[in-house]
């Protein structure tokens, strides 16, 4: 669907959030205009009705053939640099600069190729955290390809657990959606040590203050905030207990 680069956002977060959940949502803006295109892909046939009456513009609804249509749109994608990371795939193995930590995820049915906003925040958050601080026990939840729990035992050279629990943790990374987080906040704030750090993302804008009002209570207060476009990643530390 095409509608204004104001609220493609919006579409994206409700195509994410609305069952059946899509493989993928893809936003392009056009680059000199006002309109963006926003796309998703099923794997079973999602209700255009629905989602057109929940956004209130007209959504299009069509079968495609049976392709691997995540892998095809993801080969050949460039690699991604942040901070001190660099995303790559086996097109670009010949690429990887020096003074880099490569870190080379294929491209799959799995979220986290590194090409996403909210997954390279992420990665240049853990890496300006490594300046400060330096984590023995940390855990990736909702990990995808398992990038960031790849880049964090890279750069701490230890192991991280991801998904499962084992708490207390002293770093947290999150990247899922705006829900889940909300719905995990206890759980999250449980499993963090003292002054463990936290990062939530995988969130818009606009869901920024709503999701930080579930962690607030439970002592986990907001740190930093970065923003790549409508996407945001939001550093959090457990500064006490809830009352």
């Amino acid at each position: 669907m095409t509608l204004a680069k104001a609220r493609a956002g919006e579409a994206a977060a409700l195509f994410e959030l609305t069952p059946p959940r899509p493989q993928a949502v893809l936003i392009e803006e056009e680059p000199f205009g006002g309109n963006a295109a926003v796309e998703a892909l099923y794997a079973g046939m999602p209700d255009g009705v629905l989602l057109s009456r929940l956004l209130g513009a007209e959504v299009y609804v069509a079968l495609l053939p049976d392709q691997d249509w995540i892998r095809l749109s993801q080969e050949g994608l460039p690699p991604v640099r942040a901070g001190r990371f660099f995303v790559y795939g086996a097109h670009d193995r010949g690429a990887v600069p020096r003074g880099v930590i490569p870190l080379r995820i294929e491209a799959g049915l799995a979220f986290g190729t590194g090409h996403h906003e909210s997954t390279a925040l992420c990665l240049a958050l853990i890496s300006d955290l490594a300046k400060r601080r330096r984590f023995r026990r940390t855990l990736d939840i909702g990990c995808g390809t398992g990038v960031l729990a790849i880049g964090m035992a890279k750069l701490w050279r230890q192991r991280v657990l991801a998904i499962a629990r084992a708490a207390p943790f002293d770093c947290i990374v999150a990247n899922i959606l705006a829900g889940p987080l909300t719905k995990l906040a206890p759980q999250i704030a449980a499993a963090l040590a003292p002054h463990a750090m936290v990062i939530l993302a995988g969130l818009l804008r606009w869901q920024e203050n709503l999701v930080l009002s579930f962690y607030r209570p439970h002592g986990v207060v907001l740190r930093e905030a970065r923003r790549d476009g409508n996407w945001s990643a939001l550093l959090l530390e457990r500064v006490g207990r809830a009352g």
